[in-house]
């Protein structure tokens, strides 16, 4: 059966880049003492300075049960506070810390190091976002 082929799966080169993004963002985030996860969610707070944990989980693609130890985590290490909103208590608010906003400039050449170190060059890194964007955004809307 052909079809049942390692080399024919689309899950397979998928699963492997996936593992390898992550194994060469290990010692970058080391040194920043951050989880990759802990790191999406820094990205999207330097980005957008304040989320509800919902409009988080959404960004991020995770649900609450996931989002919620991250965070406490993060909130641990002073990185970020969570917030009740005082129109709305069912609505938690994160917000950088000082220290969390600073954290930002020691991961400022991140992305930089990651294209290096995957040895890809700023085309291939588009052409590659540019394809797995509209199939996320497809089957995650």
């Amino acid at each position: 059966m052909k079809q049942l082929k390692l080399s024919n799966q689309l899950c397979f080169p998928v699963y492997a880049l996936s593992r390898l993004v992550t194994a060469h963002y290990q010692p970058l985030l080391g040194e920043l003492d951050l989880t990759y996860p802990q790191y999406l969610v820094m990205l999207s707070l330097w980005e957008h300075q304040a989320l509800s944990v919902k409009a988080l989980g959404q960004l991020l693609m995770l649900d609450s049960g996931t989002l919620t130890p991250l965070l406490k985590r993060l909130e641990a290490k002073k990185l970020i506070k969570r917030v009740r909103s005082k129109e709305d208590e069912r609505i938690v608010n994160i917000y950088l810390t000082e220290q969390g906003a600073q954290l930002k400039q020691a991961a400022a050449d991140i992305p930089q190091h990651m294209q290096r170190s995957l040895e890809l060059t700023n085309d291939e890194v588009k052409g590659i976002k540019n394809l797995i964007a509209p199939i996320l955004k497809r089957h995650l809307d």
